[in-house]
């Protein structure tokens, strides 16, 4: 278990804080970017028009310079393609997390769990940095940290890079998202804030819960969920159950118990709140500036969820092979603290940021239907309770230094660790028979035989990953029109991650009307040892697993002028990886373990970007490179794994390989005043070995293959501007009214032909056309993807009114049962329109900000689907209510 002790330590140690709600600091600009006065496209003084401030961007060698006659527009200085949210971008979005806020950049979506997806393609082809340094991820199935862990209040700015630069890393497919935390302050400041806020599906409605411990609302288990002391002898001695010398019975009491057994209902479940505190200042030193900033926050979300979950074999899913209806309830806590030291001196600075997330979830779920397959005229109940702690430390240094007129010079070391925990996985399936011939025919009972009469299992999971990356880049001005750049990076990711699954089996002769009995009484300690119930260890194949990646990587790359109004950044990078795969040894008399995965290999990746000046104010950007996508570490692995919140069962494919990326870029950007911008573009993507999820087997488990080429295309189009309304005088006398509108149109095609071949492990069949059809979309793209903001703000004090409308179109999530005909399971987004206030007030000479937030105001629901002319299953189909929310801070 992770101790609440380490955890408190590290967070008194981070000193106060969290979330300035709004604008609680202003971010600097960056010592990554050369700025100037303001000035409009023309060279002329800015007008009276706001300025939003230069963003704070920290990325690894790459500067960006922002000189000249250009503005302090990072998106047009930059050399690539690049979307920026600064603070007040983040702000007006009003989304609490970074990924919230993402998903309101151009050919950005967010999909499940605050996973990003660029321009339609899955999370494996995006890539996620905190000050230019990696990341690692607490999930099992992800190497991919999900982005909704980042509390956007410590985010000074995220930049989204879609044309690859040799200055990344080299796996990058549809792009990375670089996020840059808060430094040095220009102010002193402390700000305290606060938030409720009510769901229509779940506030003052119906939920479930469990008793778990007294302390969950932190976050943090007391040890009520430290295993026993049976269980924890079993676990170290090595000794299989299966060998018959472990005494199964004495190992299966005291697991299950009232406190994670038994389901409470409550009639009016609570509403969401948060609560936040931060605090920064600056030191002058002489010469030098020293800052400190620290930010502490936590927040405690209800989320009740009743899903219609189907399933079905046939080729037109006409007959359903099991009908649920599943009752979720989800209390999520996240605590986080931060706290970042700057030192400033002249043109350098040197950053340590320190960074704790703690993301908890306590899932109890209900649910009741049919296993058609089996016995159709009986009805199963089924009880799942959970307890997920997910863990993310980091703590990096950066050093941004200009010894030298024209020499810059960057240094970067960062040490991660991220763990994953899930004790006491418990689920319980009662049977009622529905039978004349059964006297209990009318009741739930549980024998626990093996699912046939009744089930109760339990899971135990562990995952920790350490990963430690350095890296230094040097530029080089030789004349003023050309500069030289060459890096290199090192990263080492050890992951270990454990699954040990068991079930509780009764003897034959086991009495039905014991079988009767609430989970904490059928699994009591008594009627274990009465009834001589024993427990069986499911999986002794691979409990557990060692990854490893290591990776080397140099590159070079040069930005010349080659004539006026023309630029070219163009270089070369060498990488190398390691990527190393294997079974743990768990017991002490070793099984037939899966094979291990050793990948062993090194790329040459180029990347150009032609910029042509057409005008002061418009440019084109021409952009040609080659990139890798590898497999993820949980995909490599033969062994299951369930994931309750898409409710499917994966397992790996140690036979992956990696994927390789040709991507080409033509884009227009027209810069026709200050802040205000239109862009259009069009993109093309060949991906050679892609990796999808397909479906397989009689259990339709979720499991992976390299298919053997795919196309991806695609157009996006951007437009923000301002109108003033000054001539309209009175209460709008300062204000201006905001339109920011972008779409995405992106098609993807697989490419599967006769004689194509694929590897999976233990397959009879090497056959592509068994497992992919030509032509088939992507897996997680989206043909069509918009984002509008309509809104009034104040010039002159913060007051802003923001209408917010999001669309995607349906996507593909899994494949359907390639062999049978079936269609695929497709996600249908849709249209969801929210709304954000904020507006700033002086109370007694300090300022406050009160922020109303409206989410979801259609009502979409989430939408998981199959279909067939007129037959439609719903996979994972449930409503997601309305979100009302209030929130204040004060800036002392």
């Amino acid at each position: 278990m992770i101790t609440p002790r380490l955890a408190t330590l590290l967070l008194l140690s981070t000193a106060l804080s969290m979330p300035a709600l709004a604008q609680a600091q202003e971010a600097t600009p960056s010592a990554t970017a050369e700025t100037v006065a303001p000035q409009d496209d023309t060279g002329t003084a800015a007008d009276a028009a706001p300025q939003e401030q230069a963003p704070e961007i920290s990325v690894p060698g790459g500067e960006i310079i922002v000189t000249g006659q250009r503005e302090r527009n990072v998106q047009r200085a930059a050399a690539q393609v690049v979307s920026v949210l600064g603070t007040a971008e983040i702000a007006r979005t009003g989304e609490g997390n970074i990924a919230g806020a993402l998903g309101r950049v151009t050919g950005l979506s967010v999909v499940g769990n605050g996973y990003v997806y660029v321009r339609g393609l899955g999370d494996r082809y995006s890539l996620a940095l905190l000050n230019g340094s990696p990341l690692p991820s607490p999930e099992p199935l992800k190497r991919v940290v999900p982005l909704d862990l980042f509390p956007s209040s410590i985010i000074a700015s995220s930049l989204v890079q879609k044309s690859y630069s040799v200055n990344y890393p080299g796996e990058f497919g549809g792009g990375v998202v670089n996020l840059t935390t808060k430094a040095v302050p220009q102010d002193a400041f402390i700000q305290v804030g606060g938030g409720i806020s009510a769901d229509t599906e779940t506030t003052n409605q119906l939920g479930y819960t469990y008793y778990g411990s007294s302390t969950d609302w932190t976050g943090f288990d007391n040890g009520q969920r430290d295993y026993t002391s049976a269980l924890k002898s079993f676990l170290a001695s090595g000794d299989r159950i299966s060998g018959g010398t472990v005494d199964a019975n004495a190992l299966a009491q005291g697991i299950v118990n009232t406190r994670n057994g038994l389901i409470q209902k409550i009639p009016n479940m609570p509403p969401n709140w948060t609560a936040s505190l931060s605090g920064g200042k600056s030191f002058d030193l002489g010469g030098a500036t020293l800052g400190l900033i620290a930010t502490a926050g936590y927040s405690n979300k209800w989320t009740s969820r009743d899903a219609i979950n189907q399933i079905s074999t046939s080729p037109d899913v006409g007959d359903l092979f099991s009908d649920y209806r599943r009752v979720t309830t989800d209390n999520r806590v996240v605590v986080n603290g931060m706290l970042g030291v700057g030192l400033e001196f002249g043109k350098n600075r040197i950053r340590w940021t320190n960074l704790y997330i703690r993301d908890t979830l306590k899932h109890t779920r209900l649910g009741l239907g049919r296993n058609v397959n089996s016995n159709a005229e009986a009805d199963h109940q089924v009880q799942d309770t959970a307890w997920y702690e997910r863990q993310l430390i980091d703590t990096q240094v950066v050093a941004e230094l200009k010894p030298l007129d024209g020499l810059s010079v960057d240094l970067r070391g960062a040490y991660a660790n991220s763990q994953r925990e899930a004790p006491y996985e418990l689920s319980f399936d009662y049977v009622r028979s529905n039978s004349s011939a059964d006297p209990y025919g009318d009741y739930f009972v549980n024998r626990l035989n093996n699912g046939n009469g009744g089930d109760a299992t339990v899971s135990f999971s562990d995952l920790n990953e350490n990963l430690w990356s350095g890296g230094v880049d040097v530029g080089y001005k030789v004349i003023p029109t050309v500069k030289v750049t060459a890096g290199y990076a090192y990263g080492d990711t050890r992951r270990t991650s454990s699954r040990r699954d068991f079930q509780f089996q009764a003897p034959s002769d086991f009495p039905s009307g014991v079988g009767m009995f609430r989970p904490d009484y059928l699994l009591s300690d008594a009627v274990i040892k009465a009834y001589n119930i024993k427990l069986v260890e499911t999986n002794e194949g691979v409990p557990a697993f060692l990854a490893t990646l290591r990776n080397h990587a140099g590159y070079a790359k040069i930005e010349a002028e080659l004539l006026s109004g023309l630029q070219l950044d163009a270089g070369v990078r060498y990488e190398t990886a390691k990527l190393r795969v294997s079974p743990i040894q768990v017991f002490n008399t070793p099984g037939s373990n899966a094979a291990p995965t050793n990948l062993d290999n090194d790329y040459w990746l180029p990347a150009a970007t032609l910029t042509w000046e057409v005008r002061d104010n418009m440019q084109v950007r021409l952009n040609a490179s080659k990139t890798i996508a590898r497999p993820q570490f949980r995909e490599l692995v033969y062994q299951f794994y369930f994931d309750p919140d898409t409710n499917r069962t994966y397992r790996g494919n140690p036979n992956l390989k990696d994927s390789t990326l040709t991507n080409a870029e033509a884009r227009f950007e027209w810069y026709f005043a200050r802040d205000q911008r239109f862009s259009l573009s069009g993109f093309y993507k060949q991906i050679k070995n892609p990796i999808e999820s397909f479906v397989a087997g009689e259990d339709f488990t979720t499991s992976f293959a390299n298919a053997p080429k795919a196309d991806l295309y695609g157009a996006e189009v951007e437009l923000q501007k301002y109108f003033d309304l000054a001539d309209w005088g009175g209460m709008f006398a300062s204000r201006r009214f905001t339109s920011i509108v972008n779409y995405t149109y992106t098609k993807s095609k697989l490419r599967v032909k006769e004689g194509d071949t694929t590897s999976y492990y233990l397959a009879a069949s090497s056959n592509a056309l068994e497992y992919f059809r030509d032509g088939a979309s992507l897996t997680g793209q989206s043909e069509h993807i918009a984002n509008v903001q309509f809104g009034l703000e104040d010039t002159d004090k913060l007051s802003q009114q923001t209408l917010l409308l999001s669309y995607a179109s349906k996507r593909v999530t899994s494949r359907g049962l390639v062999n049978t005909g079936q269609p695929d399971i497709y996600e249908d987004p849709g249209l969801r329109i929210d709304f954000v206030a904020r507006q700033g007030f002086d109370l007694f000479g300090k300022e406050l900000e009160l922020k109303f937030e409206a989410r979801n105001l259609t009502g979409r629901k989430h939408i998981e689907y199959q279909q067939v002319a007129g037959n439609r299953i719903d996979v994972n189909t449930y409503d997601v209510g309305r979100t009302f929310s209030l929130s204040a801070s004060l800036k002392f």
